[in-house]
Protein backbone atom coordinates (compact mmCIF):
# COMPACT_ATOMS: atom_id res chain seq x y z
CA UNK A 1 0.00 0.00 0.00
CA UNK A 2 0.80 3.24 -0.57
CA UNK A 3 3.10 4.44 2.17
CA UNK A 4 1.81 8.21 2.11
CA UNK A 5 -1.76 7.14 3.35
CA UNK A 6 -1.06 5.51 6.16
CA UNK A 7 -0.95 8.37 8.31
CA UNK A 8 -4.74 8.23 8.37
CA UNK A 9 -4.55 4.93 10.16
CA UNK A 10 -3.40 6.87 13.47
CA UNK A 11 -6.75 8.86 13.56
CA UNK A 12 -9.10 7.97 16.39
CA UNK A 13 -12.17 7.34 14.42
CA UNK A 14 -12.51 3.74 12.16
CA UNK A 15 -10.45 3.64 9.14
CA UNK A 16 -10.34 1.46 5.97
CA UNK A 17 -8.18 1.68 2.72
CA UNK A 18 -8.90 0.60 -0.64
CA UNK A 19 -7.95 0.34 -3.73
CA UNK A 20 -9.59 1.45 -7.21
CA UNK A 21 -11.67 -1.78 -6.96
CA UNK A 22 -12.66 -1.21 -3.88
CA UNK A 23 -10.91 -3.92 -2.12
CA UNK A 24 -9.42 -3.27 1.52
CA UNK A 25 -5.39 -2.80 1.86
CA UNK A 26 -5.78 -1.68 4.87
CA UNK A 27 -7.74 -0.73 8.03
CA UNK A 28 -6.69 0.37 12.00
CA UNK A 29 -7.47 -0.87 15.00
CA UNK A 30 -10.75 1.35 15.72
CA UNK A 31 -11.93 0.11 12.74
CA UNK A 32 -11.25 -3.69 13.77
CA UNK A 33 -12.68 -3.25 17.54
CA UNK A 34 -16.17 -1.59 16.24
CA UNK A 35 -16.71 -4.35 13.48
CA UNK A 36 -14.91 -7.34 15.13
CA UNK A 37 -12.86 -8.42 11.76
CA UNK A 38 -9.19 -8.61 12.29
CA UNK A 39 -7.13 -7.12 10.02
CA UNK A 40 -5.53 -9.76 8.73
CA UNK A 41 -8.96 -11.70 8.40
CA UNK A 42 -10.38 -8.59 5.77
CA UNK A 43 -7.25 -7.98 3.49
CA UNK A 44 -8.13 -8.45 0.06
CA UNK A 45 -11.79 -8.60 0.45
CA UNK A 46 -13.99 -6.21 -0.94
CA UNK A 47 -15.04 -2.88 1.25
CA UNK A 48 -18.96 -4.74 1.08
CA UNK A 49 -18.35 -7.11 3.60
CA UNK A 50 -20.03 -5.71 6.16
CA UNK A 51 -23.05 -4.06 3.21
CA UNK A 52 -26.87 -4.96 4.56
CA UNK A 53 -30.09 -4.43 3.15
CA UNK A 54 -30.66 -1.90 5.20
CA UNK A 55 -28.95 0.54 3.69
CA UNK A 56 -31.09 1.92 0.40
CA UNK A 57 -29.96 1.17 -3.01
CA UNK A 58 -29.96 4.85 -3.88
CA UNK A 59 -26.83 5.62 -1.02
CA UNK A 60 -25.02 3.17 -2.57
CA UNK A 61 -25.50 4.40 -5.80
CA UNK A 62 -24.63 7.96 -5.05
CA UNK A 63 -21.33 6.69 -3.42
CA UNK A 64 -20.10 5.01 -6.76
CA UNK A 65 -21.13 7.85 -9.22
CA UNK A 66 -19.47 10.26 -7.11
CA UNK A 67 -15.93 8.36 -6.74
CA UNK A 68 -16.00 7.41 -9.97
CA UNK A 69 -15.41 10.88 -11.01
CA UNK A 70 -13.49 10.81 -8.26
CA UNK A 71 -14.96 13.28 -5.93
CA UNK A 72 -15.21 12.85 -2.04
CA UNK A 73 -18.69 11.62 -0.86
CA UNK A 74 -20.22 11.21 2.82
CA UNK A 75 -23.34 9.71 3.68
CA UNK A 76 -25.00 7.13 6.44
CA UNK A 77 -24.41 3.44 6.37
CA UNK A 78 -25.98 0.41 8.38
CA UNK A 79 -23.74 -1.88 8.28
CA UNK A 80 -23.14 -5.50 10.15
CA UNK A 81 -20.39 -6.23 12.52
CA UNK A 82 -18.74 -9.93 12.77
CA UNK A 83 -21.20 -11.03 15.32
CA UNK A 84 -24.33 -9.95 13.61
CA UNK A 85 -24.94 -7.03 15.72
CA UNK A 86 -26.07 -4.21 13.21
CA UNK A 87 -24.00 -0.37 13.24
CA UNK A 88 -25.03 3.02 11.98
CA UNK A 89 -22.44 4.85 10.88
CA UNK A 90 -21.82 8.36 9.33
CA UNK A 91 -18.76 7.73 6.91
CA UNK A 92 -16.87 9.80 4.59
CA UNK A 93 -14.28 8.74 1.71
CA UNK A 94 -11.82 10.46 -0.20
CA UNK A 95 -9.88 9.34 -3.29
CA UNK A 96 -6.47 9.98 -3.49
CA UNK A 97 -4.41 9.36 -7.17
CA UNK A 98 -1.10 8.65 -6.49
CA UNK A 99 1.21 7.50 -9.53
CA UNK A 100 -1.69 7.24 -11.31
CA UNK A 101 -3.31 4.75 -9.12
CA UNK A 102 -6.78 5.57 -7.28
CA UNK A 103 -7.05 4.70 -3.59
CA UNK A 104 -9.76 5.21 -1.72
CA UNK A 105 -10.02 6.68 2.35
CA UNK A 106 -12.90 6.01 4.48
CA UNK A 107 -13.47 7.63 7.45
CA UNK A 108 -16.13 5.78 10.01
CA UNK A 109 -17.75 7.21 13.01
CA UNK A 110 -20.47 4.68 14.75
CA UNK A 111 -23.38 6.99 15.61
CA UNK A 112 -24.51 4.98 18.46
CA UNK A 113 -21.79 5.68 20.04
CA UNK A 114 -22.25 9.40 19.98
CA UNK A 115 -22.35 11.20 23.67
CA UNK A 116 -26.29 12.76 22.10
CA UNK A 117 -28.06 9.56 22.14
CA UNK A 118 -28.73 6.48 19.48
CA UNK A 119 -29.35 7.40 15.75
CA UNK A 120 -32.20 6.92 14.25
CA UNK A 121 -32.56 6.97 10.08
CA UNK A 122 -34.27 10.24 8.82
CA UNK A 123 -36.89 7.52 7.17
CA UNK A 124 -37.52 5.66 10.79
CA UNK A 125 -37.76 8.77 12.78
CA UNK A 126 -40.35 10.07 10.42
CA UNK A 127 -42.25 6.65 10.40
CA UNK A 128 -42.27 6.56 14.31
CA UNK A 129 -43.72 9.95 14.77
CA UNK A 130 -46.39 9.40 12.20
CA UNK A 131 -47.14 5.72 14.14
CA UNK A 132 -47.26 7.48 17.73
CA UNK A 133 -49.44 10.31 16.72
CA UNK A 134 -52.03 8.47 15.16
CA UNK A 135 -51.86 5.95 17.90
CA UNK A 136 -52.64 8.69 20.48
CA UNK A 137 -55.02 10.45 17.81
CA UNK A 138 -57.31 7.47 17.88
CA UNK A 139 -57.23 7.06 21.23
CA UNK A 140 -58.58 10.02 22.43
CA UNK A 141 -61.44 9.72 20.13
CA UNK A 142 -61.72 5.86 20.48
CA UNK A 143 -65.90 6.31 21.38
CA UNK A 144 -66.48 6.60 17.55
CA UNK A 145 -65.83 3.24 15.29
CA UNK A 146 -65.90 5.66 12.13
CA UNK A 147 -63.38 7.72 13.68
CA UNK A 148 -59.94 6.59 12.38
CA UNK A 149 -61.25 6.37 8.16
CA UNK A 150 -61.88 9.95 8.70
CA UNK A 151 -58.57 10.64 10.51
CA UNK A 152 -56.92 8.72 7.70
CA UNK A 153 -58.90 10.96 5.46
CA UNK A 154 -58.21 13.90 6.59
CA UNK A 155 -54.75 13.30 7.09
CA UNK A 156 -54.27 11.83 3.12
CA UNK A 157 -55.84 14.81 1.86
CA UNK A 158 -53.79 17.49 4.23
CA UNK A 159 -51.18 15.86 2.01
CA UNK A 160 -52.16 16.26 -1.14
CA UNK A 161 -53.90 20.21 -0.58
CA UNK A 162 -50.31 21.24 1.24
CA UNK A 163 -47.96 19.55 -1.19
CA UNK A 164 -49.94 21.16 -4.22
CA UNK A 165 -50.21 24.60 -2.71
CA UNK A 166 -46.52 25.20 -1.79
CA UNK A 167 -46.14 23.96 -5.40
CA UNK A 168 -48.55 26.01 -6.75
CA UNK A 169 -47.59 29.51 -4.80
CA UNK A 170 -43.82 28.63 -4.45
CA UNK A 171 -44.23 28.92 -1.10
CA UNK A 172 -40.80 27.04 -0.35
CA UNK A 173 -41.78 25.01 2.75
CA UNK A 174 -39.41 22.78 3.48
CA UNK A 175 -39.96 18.89 3.22
CA UNK A 176 -39.45 18.72 7.46
CA UNK A 177 -42.36 21.62 7.88
CA UNK A 178 -44.60 19.63 4.64
CA UNK A 179 -44.48 16.33 6.83
CA UNK A 180 -44.77 17.94 10.12
CA UNK A 181 -48.18 19.33 9.20
CA UNK A 182 -49.15 16.08 7.91
CA UNK A 183 -47.75 13.90 10.54
CA UNK A 184 -49.96 16.50 12.90
CA UNK A 185 -53.51 17.01 10.54
CA UNK A 186 -54.73 13.46 12.38
CA UNK A 187 -54.36 15.12 15.55
CA UNK A 188 -56.90 17.89 14.85
CA UNK A 189 -59.99 17.01 17.04
CA UNK A 190 -58.23 15.37 19.85
CA UNK A 191 -60.24 17.59 22.50
CA UNK A 192 -63.96 16.44 21.43
CA UNK A 193 -62.20 13.13 23.83
CA UNK A 194 -63.74 15.84 26.77
CA UNK A 195 -66.96 16.62 25.15
CA UNK A 196 -70.25 14.56 26.59
CA UNK A 197 -71.34 11.51 24.09
CA UNK A 198 -74.56 13.47 24.51
CA UNK A 199 -73.60 16.50 22.95
CA UNK A 200 -70.94 15.42 20.29
CA UNK A 201 -73.64 12.96 18.78
CA UNK A 202 -76.73 15.01 19.22
CA UNK A 203 -78.95 14.31 16.32
CA UNK A 204 -80.96 17.72 16.48
CA UNK A 205 -79.83 21.44 16.21
CA UNK A 206 -77.57 22.51 19.52
CA UNK A 207 -78.45 24.69 22.40
CA UNK A 208 -76.38 27.81 23.33
CA UNK A 209 -74.98 26.01 25.88
CA UNK A 210 -74.28 23.18 24.34
CA UNK A 211 -72.72 25.16 21.55
CA UNK A 212 -70.27 26.46 23.81
CA UNK A 213 -69.12 23.25 25.57
CA UNK A 214 -68.55 21.97 21.57
CA UNK A 215 -66.11 24.96 21.26
CA UNK A 216 -64.00 24.34 23.90
CA UNK A 217 -62.56 21.06 22.34
CA UNK A 218 -59.52 23.24 20.84
CA UNK A 219 -58.54 24.54 24.51
CA UNK A 220 -59.12 20.69 25.75
CA UNK A 221 -57.07 19.32 23.11
CA UNK A 222 -54.14 21.73 23.25
CA UNK A 223 -54.30 20.61 26.83
CA UNK A 224 -54.19 17.05 26.29
CA UNK A 225 -51.42 17.57 23.97
CA UNK A 226 -49.25 19.72 26.36
CA UNK A 227 -49.56 17.24 29.01
CA UNK A 228 -48.69 14.73 27.07
CA UNK A 229 -45.66 16.53 25.98
CA UNK A 230 -44.51 17.51 29.45
CA UNK A 231 -44.34 14.06 30.16
CA UNK A 232 -42.08 12.69 26.75
CA UNK A 233 -39.84 15.98 27.58
CA UNK A 234 -37.96 15.60 24.38
CA UNK A 235 -37.15 17.01 21.37
CA UNK A 236 -37.59 14.16 18.87
CA UNK A 237 -41.51 15.36 18.57
CA UNK A 238 -40.98 18.89 19.01
CA UNK A 239 -41.77 20.20 15.86
CA UNK A 240 -44.77 17.85 15.28
CA UNK A 241 -45.69 19.16 18.77
CA UNK A 242 -45.49 22.62 17.93
CA UNK A 243 -47.86 22.10 14.83
CA UNK A 244 -49.70 19.43 16.10
CA UNK A 245 -50.70 22.39 19.02
CA UNK A 246 -51.48 25.22 16.09
CA UNK A 247 -53.65 22.69 14.08
CA UNK A 248 -55.72 21.62 17.07
CA UNK A 249 -56.26 25.15 18.52
CA UNK A 250 -56.98 27.15 15.53
CA UNK A 251 -58.57 24.79 13.01
CA UNK A 252 -62.12 26.24 13.79
CA UNK A 253 -60.93 29.50 13.22
CA UNK A 254 -62.34 31.32 10.20
CA UNK A 255 -60.86 33.69 7.76
CA UNK A 256 -63.06 36.51 8.27
CA UNK A 257 -62.30 36.21 12.23
CA UNK A 258 -66.13 34.59 13.17
CA UNK A 259 -64.44 31.51 14.34
CA UNK A 260 -63.27 29.79 17.63
CA UNK A 261 -61.74 29.78 20.31
CA UNK A 262 -59.81 33.03 19.71
CA UNK A 263 -62.07 35.27 16.86
CA UNK A 264 -58.17 35.00 14.77
CA UNK A 265 -58.78 36.35 11.02
CA UNK A 266 -57.00 35.40 8.13
CA UNK A 267 -52.87 35.52 8.28
CA UNK A 268 -53.19 35.35 12.20
CA UNK A 269 -54.64 31.98 11.68
CA UNK A 270 -51.37 29.65 11.22
CA UNK A 271 -51.24 28.21 8.18
CA UNK A 272 -51.40 24.25 9.14
CA UNK A 273 -54.48 25.28 10.97
CA UNK A 274 -55.61 26.90 7.74
CA UNK A 275 -55.28 24.08 5.58
CA UNK A 276 -56.37 21.51 7.83
CA UNK A 277 -59.91 23.49 8.09
CA UNK A 278 -60.68 22.81 4.68
CA UNK A 279 -60.15 19.28 4.66
CA UNK A 280 -61.80 18.49 7.97
CA UNK A 281 -65.17 20.38 6.78
CA UNK A 282 -64.88 18.77 3.08
CA UNK A 283 -64.05 15.34 4.77
CA UNK A 284 -66.99 16.36 6.91
CA UNK A 285 -69.49 17.21 4.37
CA UNK A 286 -68.88 14.01 2.39
CA UNK A 287 -69.38 11.70 5.20
CA UNK A 288 -72.47 10.75 7.15
CA UNK A 289 -72.74 12.50 10.85
CA UNK A 290 -75.47 12.00 13.62
CA UNK A 291 -76.87 15.83 12.50
CA UNK A 292 -76.68 15.02 8.89
CA UNK A 293 -76.95 13.00 5.62
CA UNK A 294 -74.02 12.35 3.04
CA UNK A 295 -73.65 15.29 0.66
CA UNK A 296 -72.24 14.38 -2.56
CA UNK A 297 -68.83 16.22 -4.27
CA UNK A 298 -70.14 18.52 -5.83
CA UNK A 299 -72.13 20.19 -3.29
CA UNK A 300 -70.08 19.98 -0.64
CA UNK A 301 -67.43 22.08 -3.25
CA UNK A 302 -69.97 24.31 -3.75
CA UNK A 303 -70.43 24.89 0.08
CA UNK A 304 -66.12 25.39 0.28
CA UNK A 305 -66.44 27.64 -3.13
CA UNK A 306 -69.20 30.10 -1.37
CA UNK A 307 -67.58 30.47 1.80
CA UNK A 308 -64.08 31.29 -0.11
CA UNK A 309 -62.45 34.32 1.67
CA UNK A 310 -65.68 34.15 4.80
CA UNK A 311 -64.62 30.78 6.62
CA UNK A 312 -61.63 30.18 4.27
CA UNK A 313 -58.06 31.52 3.22
CA UNK A 314 -59.10 32.09 -0.51
CA UNK A 315 -55.65 31.08 -1.84
CA UNK A 316 -55.95 27.86 -0.56
CA UNK A 317 -59.48 27.64 -1.69
CA UNK A 318 -57.88 27.92 -5.03
CA UNK A 319 -55.64 25.05 -4.62
CA UNK A 320 -58.22 23.11 -2.87
CA UNK A 321 -60.42 23.20 -5.93
CA UNK A 322 -57.94 22.38 -8.68
CA UNK A 323 -56.71 19.25 -6.81
CA UNK A 324 -60.83 17.74 -5.83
Amino acid sequence: MEESLKPFLLLSDAVIITDKNHRILDVNKAYEDITGYDREQILGFRAGILKTKLTSKSTYQDMYDALNQQLSWSGIFVNKKKSGELWHSSISITPFLINEDCYYVGVFRELEHLQDGIYIAEGRRSNIQAALLKVLAISCEIRDPAIEEHLTRVQQLTGQLVNAHNERLELGLSQDYVQSIVHASIMHDIGKSGVPEGILYKPGPLTSYERIIIEMHPLIGVDILEKVNAELDDDFFKEEFNIAKNIILSHHEKWDGSGYPHCLKESEIPLEARIVSVVDVYDALTSRRPYKEIWDRQKSLDFIREHRGTFFDPSIIDTFVQIV
